[in-house]
């Protein structure tokens, strides 16, 4: 301060001899620039400076009785909910589509009809199929009639009989298809995808499709149709299944831990779920944990899927969450803060109020900690008391008020008469101007 001050004397004087030198217009000028640099001067070591300052910490002692306590360790990471049904149906058999019986956003149920083709070509396909059978038949009997037991006439018969067999395959096949010129829901879910139309020509196949549930890209026959996971060479006029169905009763979520935290873990554990939007906590248990991690940037991370207990609304498909993985978990723990707690000479000690109110020193023994908490296995009783330093910290305005910012320096005692001469300070903004910004002259 007193360096501003200086500065600003010495611009003045300096300053007060050369306006005596020159016309009244420059000294008017002359006296702006003065200002200005007063006004600098003094913003710089005086308002520049914080207005506040933190105070010195104020530490308190309180009272705190040792309690019971629930103590759990856990692992905190992201899962992502998914449905755990998943189903993508199509037609087993070839046709025309002839009725289509949902749409996307329907409801269904298990066994529900979707939609049906015509039975023509699924017929020929069963009159066909037998007629093959037969012939297969008839060919094994005439080669067990005429056989005189040698190795060739052994031989023939074992391969008529092995044509007899996939023969009979494929009349299953057929008639399976057959059945199935009805597709109906495999499970009772939410139908997100439609793909097929009245008068379209599916080509389906009458071998198991490919995919599984969840997500395959294969197709699931109807009643009789393929069963999900199979493979099969399958092609529709549609992209992709026919139908996707999602449940809605039963949810699972996917979440990756790390190789720390993975020793810790194990199938069954329980989970709280915290979902964006749902004020209720999502329970699940642990089912599954990866052997085989992934590495992300140099750090391998272990899959774990989490199935969500009951039927929570709200959910819904790729919707994150917060989920705590609770590893351990014990009830009636004895614990005390764990500010509470000091380590002299490699003993865990605490502090207690004596009868005449000295301060007394007691060792105990700690367990493990969790949060601000510290379980204590021997050395005090539910409902002893310790003592806890707190400490408070405050904040002081240097002006004396809070969130003053300071002041001028001379505050209302400030003197005109050392404005430089012939400066007007109606030419000023702000109080006792007028702030018109014009030059006199």
């Amino acid at each position: 301060m007193t360096a501003a001050l200086s500065c600003a004397q010495d611009v003045r004087e300096n300053m007060g001899q050369l306006l005596r030198r020159t016309s009244t217009r420059t000294r008017v000028i002359a006296g702006v620039l003065a200002l200005a640099l007063v006004a600098g001067a003094v913003y710089w070591f005086v308002l520049r400076q914080p207005s506040s300052a933190a105070a010195a910490p104020e530490a308190t002692t309180q009272s705190v009785a040792a309690s019971l306590s629930t103590v759990q360790q856990s692992v905190t990471t992201t899962a992502t909910l998914t449905p755990s049904v998943q189903e993508e149906v199509s037609f087993a058999g070839s046709g025309t589509v002839t009725a289509v019986d949902v749409q996307a956003g329907d409801t269904v149920e298990a066994g529900q009809a979707l939609a049906t083709i015509d039975t023509l070509q699924l017929d020929a396909a069963v009159l066909s199929a037998k007629a093959d059978l037969a012939e297969a038949q008839a060919t094994l009997a005439d080669s067990q009639d005429s056989s005189d037991g040698s190795a060739a006439d052994l031989a023939r018969i074992s391969a008529d009989q092995a044509q007899v067999e996939v023969a009979q395959s494929a009349v299953t096949a057929a008639e399976a298809a057959l059945a199935g010129a009805t597709l109906t829901a495999p499970a009772a879910g939410l139908v997100t995808e439609v793909d097929v139309s009245v008068g379209q020509a599916v080509s389906g196949s009458t071998s198991s499709a490919s995919g599984s549930d969840g997500g395959g890209t294969g197709t699931t026959g109807g009643a009789g149709g393929s069963a999900p996971g199979a493979t099969s060479s399958a092609t529709t006029t549609s992209s992709g299944a026919a139908f996707v169905i999602v449940g809605t009763d039963a949810w699972e979520a996917t979440a990756t831990v790390g190789d720390a935290d993975l020793p810790h873990l194990a199938v069954g554990n329980q989970v709280e779920l915290t979902v964006d939007g749902l004020e209720d906590t999502v329970f699940g248990t642990v089912v599954t944990i990866g052997l085989l991690p992934s590495t992300t940037s140099g750090t391998a991370t272990y899959p774990v899927t989490i199935s969500v207990t009951g039927s929570p609304e709200g959910l819904h498909d790729g919707v994150t969450a917060d989920a705590e993985i609770i590893y351990e978990r014990r009830t009636d723990v004895l614990t005390v803060p764990s500010a509470a707690v000091r380590t002299v000479d490699g003993e865990s000690v605490v502090t207690q109020a004596g009868e005449d109110g000295e301060e007394v020193t007691t060792v105990v023994t700690v367990g493990e900690t969790t949060g601000s908490l510290v379980e204590i296995t021997s050395g005090l009783e539910e409902g002893d008391e310790v003592l806890v330093q707190v400490v408070q910290r405050t904040e002081t305005s240097t002006g004396g008020e809070p969130g003053q910012t300071g002041q001028m320096p001379g505050g209302g005692d400030f003197d005109p008469s050392r404005l430089p001469e012939g400066f007007d300070p109606s030419q000023m903004g702000g109080p006792g101007g007028q702030g018109g910004g014009q030059r006199n002259g």
